[in-house]
């Protein structure tokens, strides 16, 4: 069975573009709650009327819902939610641990998906999803194709991946880099792309940070052998353009594996950066690029004059194709819309205002004018309620939370190495939380009598990321803590819950990469019988005060 295609839709224009290179789904996100804020997104009446076209073309619509929520915007997404649960869309794609909860016992019938925010990586991951009511899960992109093989055998939900688009620095875009530069969380969709930029240190000058465009186009008669639900696009900020030939390319290589050159030569001109295979194609070494930008490299600036500026290029440029000029600096391109040109030989005049455009600066080709889509609906589509009804979310929120604080106050250390467990006056602490690596874990031992005198305070915390092939030692790693009489285990993962079924008398704890920024997901770890949990990094004064627990 082929895998669904699915594109983004950033925009009425990119969706069209979607349905016409052959797209079989689509995700997109409203105006609130995901993570392109910057995008143009949809209104729900916008939403509505594009729904209208895809029953026409029988393609599914996702929304994306995967940014963290803060407290004060609960009843706002209870409202959302009541909106969506009105329309026909397939599913909604989530982050937020508050929603799970939200979905399972107030909107039981609206199907929903792990976005790759939740960074599920392995088959504990798959289990989670299955327990827990997801469709679907999006894995993270960080998976080497061994590791694709084998949570594809297990999975008992479906799987999706990225097969093309831009790329994070950090684990599953769950960055903290834009949020510590400028105060702008990539966790709630306002993310400026700090790793785009140049960094400068003792030794040279360059772009630390910066990750070519994922491609995996080579190796999708290999991904066509798994069982992989949906293979998925990056690019709800990109052109129509660029949507229609990522989408005609891997149409046509889905459809029939043979076109695969014909493929490679649609995606030689889609405007993305140069490309990686990444994990899955072993193709890391060389996965940073100096090239920040989207675009084709032209040529550069040879001149500049009060009205114009010139650029030498082998690339013939037509008027209405778009440009990009980028300065030494790396930061504050120029983009535009060539409208007058004069051409002689390779070089091209172009009249604009040339402000800041310097001799020597980068030009690049954008876009062209050769493909147009349409940009808007035929219809409004069906009207609906846009309001859930007042008394019925003060109900659900009046059962969430707790109004009662602890006034207990205690002091937790966290270490990790094992030799400063010799040097930590353990009798002054509440608890101390062991982050040892899998080597330190192996030379641990259980049984000696100074560890077993304190084993109540100690806390066992699991690693943030578990490649597949380590699940079983990690399991094995528990089994003996617990034999051991440890009780308190850290979770860095909500999917790491899953190696706790079956045993009973434990404490189990979060650490701030499970992130809850709001009571409903507080209540969602509470159901679970979580004991503690530790804020996200991210959190504010306000929404600290603002919460119930």
């Amino acid at each position: 069975m082929k895998p669904e295609l699915l594109l983004p839709a950033g925009s009425a224009e990119a969706f069209f573009a979607a349905a016409e290179g052959g797209a079989d789904a689509v995700y997109l996100g409203l105006k609130k709650f995901n993570a392109r804020g910057r995008a143009k997104n949809f209104t729900i009446r916008q939403l509505q009327a594009l729904l209208v076209e895809t029953i026409k073309r029988n393609i599914k619509v996702y929304i994306t819902l995967n940014t963290l929520i803060k407290n004060k915007e609960i009843y706002d997404l209870l409202d959302f939610l009541y909106e969506l649960s009105q329309t026909n869309i397939s599913a909604v794609i989530i982050q937020d641990l508050g929603l799970i909860y939200l979905l399972r016992k107030h909107f039981p019938k609206m199907k929903f998906h792990a976005s790759t925010q939740m960074g599920f990586h392995n088959s504990l991951a798959a289990d989670f999803a299955e327990k827990y009511g997801f469709e679907r899960i999006i894995l993270a992109r960080e998976l080497t194709f061994p590791e694709l093989q084998t949570i594809s055998k297990q999975s008992k939900v479906q799987l999706e991946i990225f097969t093309h688009g831009a790329l994070c620095y950090a684990f599953s875009g769950r960055c903290l880099f834009s949020s510590w530069l400028g105060g702008m969380s990539a966790n709630r969709g306002m993310c400026r792309q700090p790793c785009r930029r140049k960094y400068k240190t003792s030794e040279k000058t360059d772009y630390t940070f910066n990750l070519k465009d994922i491609q995996l186009l080579d190796i999708l008669p290999e991904l066509l052998q798994l069982k992989i639900a949906s293979l998925k696009i990056e690019g709800r900020m990109k052109s129509g353009e660029y949507i229609y030939k990522a989408a005609k390319a891997y149409r046509t290589a889905i459809d029939d594996i043979s076109k695969l050159d014909e493929s490679r030569e649609l995606l030689l001109s889609d405007f993305g950066r140069e490309k990686t295979s990444y994990f899955a194609g072993s193709d890391i070494s060389t996965s940073i690029t100096q090239n920040p930008f989207t675009g084709i490299f032209i040529g550069k600036v040879i001149k500049t004059q009060e009205n114009s500026f010139t650029v030498a290029s082998s690339t013939e440029l037509n008027s209405a194709y778009r440009l990009r000029v980028l300065p030494e600096s790396g930061t504050d391109s120029k983009s535009f819309k060539i409208k007058d040109f004069e051409k002689t030989g390779n070089t091209y005049k172009i009249f604009m205002n040339p402000e800041n455009i310097k001799i020597g600066n980068k030009v690049f080709l954008i876009g062209r004018s050769d493909m147009n889509f349409k940009s808007k609906f035929s219809t409004d589509g069906k009207r609906i309620n846009q309001e859930m009804p007042f008394k019925k979310k003060k109900n659900i929120t009046a059962k969430i939370g707790s109004s009662k604080q602890s006034n207990v106050q205690q002091v937790f250390v966290r270490t990790d190495n094992p030799m400063w467990l010799n040097k930590i006056f353990l009798k002054n602490l509440d608890h101390v939380i062991l982050n040892f690596s899998k080597k330190d874990w192996d030379a641990f031992d259980f049984n000696k009598n100074f560890i077993r005198s304190y084993k109540y305070k100690f806390i066992l915390e699991l690693p943030k990321f578990i490649p597949q092939d380590s699940v079983e030692f990690y399991k094995h790693l528990i089994k003996k803590a617990y034999k051991s009489g440890f009780r308190n285990f850290m979770l860095s993962d909500i999917a790491q819950i899953i190696l706790f079924e079956g045993y009973s008398d434990i404490k189990l704890f979060t650490n701030e990469n499970v992130y809850i920024l709001n009571d409903v997901a507080i209540q969602f770890l509470k159901e679970q019988k979580i004991y503690s949990y530790v804020y996200p990094l991210e959190n504010d004064y306000e929404n600290l005060i603002s919460g119930k627990d």
